[in-house]
């Protein structure tokens, strides 16, 4: 592998690795707030209980991803100074609002509700944690519309004599067609991820407390809805990444033909060319409705798109590696699908209320209760979001390539002059360590805090946990 090759590969193991953190840190903030005002509204100590349980799992994850967090930042420096320099006047506004204001906000506000039980005022305390998940919000936001210019760039305009691109607009790059769309997405994923976290943790912990009981099911339902708010989105996504990178769409399916009415293969056994594979399975027209809204509508094709983007940009190729961008977005449908699966099964399996239908096994009647085996592939839910969550980032850079940002910065020139392959295997031997010692220890944090009782020191000093008086 070359320097350039070294360097994306430590790019994707850096961001991959942050981006495990980041849909937990979201989605458990979210959670922790939601949980926090059902408590103070119902009075019901189950629900404080899982406030503070859920509310520790989220410092411990976003503890792990402001460290993984500021390594990346510390190689985009390190492997992409000639892009840094670039895109610098676009993406450095951006990081500073998210710095200054988003992660203010969260850091701040997450401490201040940690530290404020019994020592703020009850709906001001609440109020902390509502902050937390705002900030959670913003600062997601922000990030995806800095990457969303590198999917669709709008607001800039190019210096012809320093080579760098300036921003005109801000409200353009915050209101990008492909933010809009992002957003909602990458949301519903998140939910999937701290879902399947807490799906976990509740089914594995279940016999010790019934508490742990709510949260599977809280983890279940979470996974469930906020997969299929991420098959919502992903089809609106999926119609603007078609407008604004129709070779990223072509990609997905290794369409190397414009066709009209185009189908969808679900799987394929064979290499992907001009020439179809030996064995497909397609479902008629639906590539075109995922990419144009009809089932009639016309999806432009590979061969196609290059002959345009030479004719645009110049020589050179503009098609990215149609494996990787193929199987990615298969791989992202379908582990979400299956993360859905288990959600749906373990919610119809403990559901309180017992129906049998006829020619079902023992183990998929209604309410019959989850078998040991059965549970055991339920602790895999962590993972299938996660997986989804990271092939879906995976098919969104590698299928922008040769493209840094989409028609005006390519990969090859973002690189920092005068790296060197040794640096780059020496600093990427270093990450890789750290964020191995990292996994390690949140690995062992999450299972210490799963393994406690959920109620607290602090929860017994609250008032309902006082004994009545004896007169």
């Amino acid at each position: 592998m070359d320097v350039l090759d070294l360097t994306r590969l430590q790019f994707a193991v850096v961001t991959i690795y942050h981006y495990l953190f980041v849909p937990l840190s979201i989605s458990l903030s979210a959670t922790a707030a939601g949980l926090h005002l059902t408590w103070l509204r119902t009075e019901n100590r189950k629900y404080q209980e899982l406030t503070k349980f859920v509310g520790k799992l989220l410092i411990v994850t976003f503890a792990v991803g402001v460290v993984t967090g500021l390594v990346q930042e510390f190689q985009f420096g390190l492997g992409w100074s000639a892009f840094a320099k670039f895109y610098g006047d676009v993406f450095g506004p951006t990081l500073a609002i998210e710095g200054m204001l988003a992660f203010f906000l969260e850091a701040t506000f997450l401490a201040l509700w940690y530290f404020g039980w019994e020592r703020l005022p009850r709906k001001l305390h609440a109020a902390t944690i509502v902050v937390v998940a705002a900030g959670t919000l913003l600062s997601a936001y922000i990030i995806l519309a800095a990457n969303s210019f590198m999917q669709n760039p709008v607001g800039y305009e190019l210096d012809a004599t320093t080579g760098r691109a300036h921003l005109t607009s801000f409200s353009a790059l915050m209101t990008n067609e492909v933010v809009l769309a992002a957003f909602p997405h990458t949301m519903a994923g998140a939910a999937m991820a701290g879902g399947g976290l807490l799906l976990a943790i509740g089914v594995w912990r279940l016999a010790a407390d019934t508490g742990f009981r709510t949260l599977a099911r809280l983890g279940a339902w979470l996974t469930l809805i906020g997969g299929a708010l991420t098959a919502l989105t992903g089809d609106h996504l999926g119609k603007v990444m078609t407008a604004v990178q129709p070779m990223k769409m072509a990609a997905a399916e290794a369409l190397y033909s414009t066709t009209t009415g185009a189908p969808f293969s679900v799987f394929a056994l064979g290499k992907l060319g001009h020439e179809k594979p030996f064995l497909t399975i397609e479902v008629p027209r639906l590539l075109s409705f995922l990419g144009t809204g009809s089932f009639d509508g016309t999806v432009q094709g590979i061969d196609d798109l290059q002959a345009q983007y030479v004719a645009q940009y110049g020589p050179g190729s503009y098609v990215p590696m149609i494996p990787v961008a193929f199987w990615t977005f298969r791989l992202m449908m379908g582990a979400g699908i299956a993360g859905m699966v288990l959600a749906a099964y373990y919610l119809w399996a403990s559901a309180g209320k017992k129906s049998r239908l006829p020619l079902l096994p023992a183990f998929l009647q209604r309410g019959a209760g989850v078998p040991g085996w059965a549970k055991r592939i339920l602790l895999l839910s962590p993972l299938l979001p996660a997986a989804a969550n990271t092939f879906g980032w995976i098919f969104t850079e590698t299928a922008r390539q040769p493209w840094l940002a989409f028609g005006i910065s390519k990969v090859a020139d973002g690189i920092s002059p005068g790296l060197t392959s040794a640096e780059v295997i020496a600093s990427l031997a270093g990450f890789t360590l750290v964020y191995g010692l990292l996994a390690i220890a949140w690995y062992k944090l999450v299972v210490h805090l799963s393994k406690k009782p959920l109620t607290s020191e602090i929860l017994d000093k609250s008032p309902a946990a006082e004994p009545a008086p004896a007169y």
